[in-house]
C-alpha cells in the first residue's frame, strides 16, 4: 500500500506540471484549473463590457466618450487592486470630433428615415437643412466640369455603389474549421502568396485618396449643402471612415453622411429616372479643440522575484473605436479580455516572478498611434532603432483585436523559438478548441508595434464570426453581437500565457533585431 501511495503521489505530480516536445516547458495544471474556475465560474466580463461600450458610448481617439472610458478603465483597475494605474499621454493627435445629432430622411416623392451617420471629422449642417437632391458621379477629375454651376444649395447624392446588394447566400458569421486551422498552421514559405495574413493590395488606395479630397475641395467649392455617399455593407449596415483630415489645418469640406446602401440605392434609381427627390437633413457634429494630447491606460500586478521583478509581461488591446456603434467587437471585447485576465490574475492572488503590465491604447484605427508612442517612449525607436535600456526588460506583448471570436491559437510571428513554448501552453485548452500556433505573421494591430523594434508581440487566432461581415467598423458593432462564452474562454486562455509568461525561467526568445532601412 505504502508503495502503491507514492506511485500515486508520482502520477499526481506528474498531472500539476505537464511536459511537451523536448519536456522544457512546464505547466502548472493546478494553476490552469483555477484560473478556468475563476474565468467561467465568476466572470465578470460581459458587465466589464456593458460598462465600456453601452455606458460610455463611441470612443472615437480624441472624443469625450474615450476620455470617459480612459478614466472608467483606470478606476476598475484600481478597484480591482492593481498597482501604479495611470492614464499616461503618448502624443499630439490633432483635432477631436464627435457626433451630437444625426437625421437625414427623404421627403419627396414620400417620406422615408434614412440609415445613415455623419463621416468622422466633417462638419454639421448647423441645424435642420432642406434641399433638392442632385445625382453626381466623378470617376475621374475631368468629370467635375459637367457639374459645375448646378450643385449650389442641392444635397450631393454621390452615386458610387458597392455591388454587394445582391442576395448573400453565405453566412454572415463563420467559425475556423479544422481545414482553415490547418492552413493557418502550415509555413507561410509553402504558400508566398500568404506569408503575411494581413497583406492587401495597395495599389490603388492613394489614386483613390486623391480623387476623393479632390472631390470634397470641389463640392466645397460648387457651395453643395451637404453629401451622401456609400460604401460597403447591406441589409442595414454601413461602415464608418473619416471623411476628412483630424489636423488641425484641414481644408473645409461639406456636411457628410455615410448612408446604408439600399436607401442609398433607391435615392439613385430615383435621381436617375428623372423623379424630383427632395432630402432634409440635421446633422450636429463638434470638433474638440481645447486639448490634442491622447493618452493609453496603464496598470500593474508587480512582480515579486527580486532577480526578475524588473523584467515585464505585458498584454493589451485598444479602448478607441468608431463612432456609428459601441465599438463593441473592435475593440471593447479585446479590451474585456484582457482587463478580465488580470482581474482574474489579482483575484487568485498569484505571486508573478516579473511585473505584469496592462495597457490599453487610444489612436489605433488611424494607424496604431498609442501603443506605437508608448513603445517610442519606453521602448525604442521603430525609424532609427535607438533603444532604450528598458527594451532588454521586456518578456513578451500579447494581443487580442480580431473581433468577439473565442481564441483558437496564436500566431509566433516568425519566431521560430516560440514555437514549442506556446504548442506548451496552449495544450491545456485543446477541449476549448485552442490548439493552433503558426509562425505565421499578421499585422494592422497593436502587437506590430513592438515588433517592428524587435521585441516579442503576438496577436491571438480568433473565431472571426460576425467580423468582416457586419461588426468591423459598423453601426452594427454592438454589445448584442457578442457570445459571453467565447469572451471567457478568451479570458482563460490570456490569463494563462501571461501567467506562463510572467513565471518563466526565462525571458521570451526574441528575434534578431530588425535592419533600419536606410531611406
Amino acid at each position: 500500500m505504502k508503495y502503491a501511495f507514492s506511485i500515486a503521489l508520482l502520477a499526481i505530480a506528474a498531472c500539476t506540471l505537464s511536459f511537451r516536445g523536448d519536456h522544457s516547458e512546464r505547466v502548472n495544471l493546478s494553476m490552469v484549473t483555477k484560473i478556468k474556475n475563476e474565468g467561467f465560474n465568476n466572470s465578470r466580463i460581459m458587465e466589464t463590457l456593458f460598462q465600456m461600450t453601452d455606458v460610455n458610448g463611441p470612443r472615437l481617439t480624441g472624443s469625450t466618450g474615450m476620455k470617459n472610458a480612459e478614466k472608467w478603465a483606470k478606476d476598475k483597475l484600481t478597484e480591482w487592486g492593481l498597482s501604479n494605474a495611470k492614464i499616461e499621454p503618448w502624443g499630439g493627435f490633432g483635432k477631436g470630433w464627435e457626433i451630437n445629432k444625426s437625421y437625414v430622411a427623404m421627403t419627396a416623392p414620400y417620406y422615408q428615415a434614412l440609415i445613415a451617420t455623419p463621416k468622422a471629422w466633417t462638419p454639421g449642417t448647423n441645424g435642420l437643412v432642406s434641399a433638392s437632391a442632385v445625382l453626381v458621379r466623378i470617376d475621374s477629375e475631368g468629370d467635375m466640369a459637367k457639374y459645375s454651376g448646378k450643385l449650389r444649395g442641392k444635397i450631393v447624392v454621390l452615386s458610387g455603389m458597392n455591388g454587394d446588394t445582391k442576395i448573400n447566400f453565405t453566412a454572415d458569421a463563420k467559425r475556423l474549421t479544422e481545414e482553415d486551422l490547418n492552413n493557418t498552421a502550415n509555413d507561410p514559405h509553402m504558400d508566398e502568396a500568404t506569408t503575411n495574413l494581413s497583406q492587401k493590395p495597395k495599389t490603388a488606395a492613394k489614386p483613390a485618396f486623391n480623387l476623393k479630397r479632390a472631390i470634397d475641395s470641389f463640392l466645397y467649392s460648387e457651395g453643395a449643402t451637404a453629401v451622401l455617399s456609400g460604401g460597403r455593407g447591406t441589409m442595414g449596415t454601413l461602415f464608418t471612415s473619416n471623411g476628412a483630415p483630424r489636423a488641425w489645418d484641414a481644408k473645409p469640406v461639406c456636411p457628410e453622411m455615410e448612408m446604408g446602401s439600399e436607401h442609398l440605392g433607391r435615392l439613385v434609381r430615383l435621381l436617375e429616372a428623372g423623379k424630383e427627390v427632395s432630402l432634409e437633413m440635421d446633422s450636429r457634429t463638434t470638433f474638440l479643440m481645447n486639448d490634442s494630447i491622447e493618452n493609453n491606460v496603464v496598470a500593474e500586478i508587480p512582480g515579486t522575484d527580486p532577480e526578475l521583478k524588473s523584467e515585464l509581461v505585458l498584454l493589451g488591446g485598444h479602448m478607441d473605436s468608431w463612432h456609428a456603434a459601441t465599438g463593441c467587437t473592435d475593440n471593447g471585447t479585446g479590451t474585456a479580455v484582457m482587463m478580465e485576465a488580470v482581474r482574474i490574475l489579482k483575484t487568485l492572488n498569484i505571486k508573478p516572478r516579473r511585473t505584469i503590465r496592462i495597457l490599453l491604447w487610444s489612436g489605433e484605427e488611424q494607424g496604431i498611434l498609442g501603443s506605437r508612442g508608448y513603445v517610442k517612449k519606453h521602448f525604442g525607436d521603430r525609424l532609427t532603432m535607438e533603444l532604450k535600456p528598458a527594451h532588454e526588460r521586456v518578456s513578451a506583448y500579447f494581443n487580442l483585436d480580431n473581433g468577439a471570436g473565442k481564441i483558437r491559437g496564436i500566431f509566433a510571428q516568425g519566431n521560430d523559438a516560440i514555437v514549442p513554448v506556446f504548442e506548451s501552453w496552449l495544450e491545456p485548452f485543446r477541449d476549448l478548441g485552442a490548439k493552433t500556433v503558426t509562425n505565421r505573421n499578421t499585422g494592422s494591430t497593436d502587437h506590430i508595434s513592438f515588433d517592428e523594434v524587435g521585441l516579442p508581440g503576438f496577436q491571438f487566432i480568433q473565431d472571426p464570426l460576425e467580423y468582416g461581415s457586419r461588426t468591423h467598423h459598423t453601426n452594427m458593432d454592438s454589445y448584442d453581437r457578442v457570445s459571453a462564452n467565447d469572451l471567457m474562454q478568451a479570458s482563460v486562455i490570456v490569463a494563462s500565457f501571461v501567467y506562463n509568461a510572467a513565471m518563466h525561467d526565462e525571458k521570451l526568445p526574441r528575434k534578431p533585431l530588425p535592419v533600419v532601412k536606410k531611406p
